[in-house]
C-alpha cells in the first residue's frame, strides 16, 4: 500500500465511523436529561429523541449537505408566470425533504399541552447538529408564535392558527416568523416606525404599513410583526404586536412585498429578506399596549432559549467530527489524537459543550415550570437573567468550538465537501447575532438586574445548586465557584447601581458570573450522576471547566495532574 493510499484509507475509516444515531452518540445527553426529569421522565421522551437522532443521519443531514454543497439556496420569485405579484420563495426539493423529517419529529407539536419544553429543546439540539439547515430558525420562530398565541391570543386567533402551527405535517403546517428589526433601529426596537391603523371593515383587525429590515423565514405562513398603532406614544411603550397572515383568503399576498433576499455569511439555506408592508391585514396578539412585552417575553425569550440549545448542538457535532478525525488521521506514524495539544483542544471543546448543555437544560427546567404555572417569583427572576446570559455565552462558545474543530482537521477543515465544519462555523457566527448582539444582551441584563432586582435570586439559585453538589470528590470545585460568586457580588452591585462604571465593566463581570453559573449547573449534574450510581466523566469535565475559567491564577504547567485530567475528560471519545 502506497503512502497516499494509506492516508486515504484512514480518511475512509473516519467516514465509516460516523455516528448512525446522533442521540445515542451522545450519552451525556441522556444523563443530563435524567438529572432533570428522573429515570421515568427520560423514558417517556426517549423514543422520540432516539428516532429523531437516527432520522437526522438518514434524512436531514444528507438534504442539508445537498443544499449547501451545490449552493441550492432560496430564490425570490416576485411574479408568477402570467405576471401576477406572488412574492414567493422557491426551495430545492431537498429543503422540503428535510422539513418533512423535522416537523414529523413533533418538534413544534410538543407545545400542544404546554409541557414539552425538554423535548423541544433536545430535538432542537439534535437538529442543529446539521447547523441551521434552513429549518432550525423556522422551528424556533414557530415555537415563539405558538407561545404568544397560547398565552396572549384571543380565542378566535387561537382556534384559527394554533392547529396549523402544532401539526406534524410539514406540507400542511403553518410556519411562523417574527419581524421586529427595522433599518433605522436594529436592536433599538423602540425606534420602530412601522404603523398600524384600524381596519374599517373587519372588527378587531388592523392594517400594518412600514419596512422590516431583517426578516428571517421570509417564506413563513404567519408573520409576528411589531408596529405602532395610530396615536400610540413613542418608544417601546407604544408598540403593539400583530400576527399577519402571508396570504389573504383569495390566495393573494397580504399587503407585503419582498425587496430582496439577504446574502448572508451563514444560515444560507434560510430565506431572510427585506420586506415592505402596505396595509397588510393584521390581528393583535394581546393588548395593544403590551406589544413590546409580548415580543420580548414570548418571541425573543423563546428564541434566545432555543438559540442556546442550537449552539450546544453545533458544538456537539463539531466535537464529534474532530474527535473521530483525531482517532483516524495519522501524522508522523501515529493518530493525531495522541498528541497532547490536540487532546487538550478536544477537552476544551467537550467541556464547553457540556457546560452549554447543562446551563441550557437548567434554563429549560425553568421554562417548563413557567409553562406549567409552577414557577415562583425567584424562579421567574432567574429565568429572566439566564435566558439572556445563556444565549450570550453559548453562542460565543459555539464559534470558538467549531473553530477549534476546524483546526483539528487542518486544511481539510476548511473544505466545504470534506466535513460539515465550514457550514457549522458560518451558522455559529450568525447564531451569535440572532435575537440581540452581545453588547445588547449584556446591557439588557444589567438593566433587568437594576430594575427587577435579579442579582439576589440568581446568586441564591447558584449557591443552592452548588451546596447540593457538595461531596468529597467535588468539594474543591464547589468552594472555588462559591468564592468566585462571593468576589463578584459586591462588584456586580456597584456596576448595576453606577451607570458609568457598569457601562465600562459590567460585561467582563458578567462573563465570569455566567461561567460560574454554568459551573454550578455542571457540578449539580455531576452530583446527580453520582447519586444515581451512574458512571460518567461529568465530575472531571466540571473540574476541568472550573480550572480553565474560574480558578484565579491557574497555570496548567504547574499542575501535575493536568494531563491526567485531560485524559479523564475525553474518557474514550478521542485518542
Amino acid at each position: 500500500m502506497t503512502a497516499d493510499t494509506a492516508g486515504r484509507a484512514d480518511l475512509a475509516r473516519w467516514l465509516e465511523a460516523a455516528a448512525a444515531n446522533l442521540y445515542t452518540a451522545t450519552p451525556n445527553l441522556a444523563r443530563s436529561l435524567r438529572a432533570h426529569l428522573g429515570a421515568a421522565g427520560l423514558r417517556s421522551i426517549e423514543p422520540r429523541l432516539e428516532a429523531f437522532g437516527r432520522v437526522m443521519i438518514t434524512d436531514v443531514e444528507p438534504a442539508v449537505r445537498t443544499l449547501e454543497r451545490h449552493r441550492e439556496l432560496p430564490v425570490h420569485v416576485p411574479y408568477d408566470g402570467i405576471g401576477r405579484r406572488i412574492d414567493g420563495i422557491e426551495f430545492h426539493p431537498a429543503h422540503q425533504e428535510a422539513g418533512r423529517a423535522v416537523w414529523a419529529s413533533g418538534i413544534c407539536a410538543v407545545q400542544g399541552d404546554g409541557r414539552g419544553a425538554f423535548e423541544q429543546a433536545t430535538l432542537l439540539y439534535l437538529l442543529t447538529h446539521a447547523g441551521e439547515g434552513g429549518h432550525a430558525c423556522p422551528v424556533v420562530c414557530t415555537a415563539g408564535l405558538i407561545s404568544a398565541l397560547r398565552r396572549r391570543g384571543e380565542p378566535g386567533l387561537q382556534a384559527r392558527f394554533l392547529p396549523g402551527l402544532l401539526t406534524t405535517e410539514y406540507d400542511a403546517c403553518l410556519r411562523g416568523s417574527q419581524f421586529l428589526t427595522e433599518v433605522q433601529g436594529g436592536s433599538d426596537v423602540g425606534a420602530n416606525a412601522a404603523t398600524a391603523v384600524v381596519d374599517p371593515h373587519e372588527a378587531g383587525a388592523w392594517r400594518v404599513s412600514g419596512e422590516k429590515w431583517f426578516c428571517s423565514v421570509a417564506d413563513a405562513d404567519l408573520f409576528a410583526v411589531t408596529a405602532r398603532p395610530e396615536g400610540a406614544p413613542p418608544g417601546t411603550r407604544g408598540l403593539a404586536c400583530f400576527v399577519v397572515p402571508r396570504l389573504l383568503l383569495d390566495g393573494t399576498p397580504n399587503g407585503f412585498r419582498i425587496r430582496r433576499l439577504k446574502d448572508k455569511l451563514g444560515t444560507r439555506a434560510l430565506a431572510s429578506a427585506e420586506i415592505d408592508f402596505d396595509g397588510a391585514l393584521a390581528y393583535p396578539i394581546g393588548a395593544l399596549d403590551e406589544g413590546f412585552r409580548v415580543a420580548v417575553e414570548e418571541l425573543l425569550n423563546t428564541s434566545r432559549w432555543l438559540n442556546a440549545a442550537g449552539s450546544a448542538g453545533i458544538m456537539r457535532r463539531a466535537y464529534l467530527e474532530a474527535a473521530s478525525f483525531a482517532r483516524h488521521r495519522r501524522a508522523f506514524g501515529v493518530p493525531i489524537g495522541g498528541f497532547p495539544p490536540v487532546r487538550e483542544h478536544l477537552a476544551v471543546m467537550k467541556a464547553e459543550e457540556h457546560a452549554a448543555l447543562a446551563s441550557t437544560l437548567e434554563l429549560t427546567s425553568l421554562v417548563d415550570r413557567i409553562d406549567r404555572g409552577e414557577a415562583d417569583e425567584p424562579e421567574r427572576a432567574v429565568h429572566r437573567f439566564l435566558v439572556n446570559v445563556n444565549k450570550y455565552l453559548t453562542s460565543i462558545a459555539a464559534s470558538d468550538v467549531v473553530h477549534r474543530a476546524i483546526e483539528t482537521l487542518g486544511g481539510n477543515g476548511t473544505i466545504e465537501d470534506f466535513s460539515p465544519l465550514p457550514r457549522l462555523y458560518r451558522d455559529a457566527v450568525v447564531f451569535e447575532s440572532w435575537e440581540g448582539t452581545h453588547n445588547v444582551l449584556c446591557a439588557q441584563v444589567r438593566r433587568d438586574c437594576d430594575r427587577l432586582g435579579l442579582l439576589g435570586p440568581v446568586l441564591d439559585h447558584a449557591r443552592t445548586r452548588l451546596k447540593a453538589a457538595a461531596s468529597p470528590r467535588l468539594a474543591g470545585e464547589v468552594q472555588a465557584v462559591l468564592a468566585v460568586l462571593d468576589d463578584l457580588e459586591p462588584r456586580l452591585r456597584i456596576s448595576i447601581a453606577d451607570d458609568a462604571h457598569g457601562a465600562a465593566h459590567f460585561r467582563r463581570q458578567l462573563d465570569r458570573f455566567g461561567r460560574a453559573v454554568q459551573a454550578a449547573c455542571l457540578l449539580s449534574e455531576a452530583a446527580a450522576d453520582a447519586a444515581a450510581g451512574v458512571r460518567s466523566e461529568k465530575a472531571d469535565v466540571a473540574t476541568f471547566f472550573v480550572r480553565l475559567h474560574l480558578t484565579p491564577g491557574y497555570d496548567a504547567e504547574t499542575d501535575a495532574s493536568w494531563t491526567g485530567l485531560v485524559d479523564a475528560v475525553l474518557a474514550g471519545e478521542a485518542g
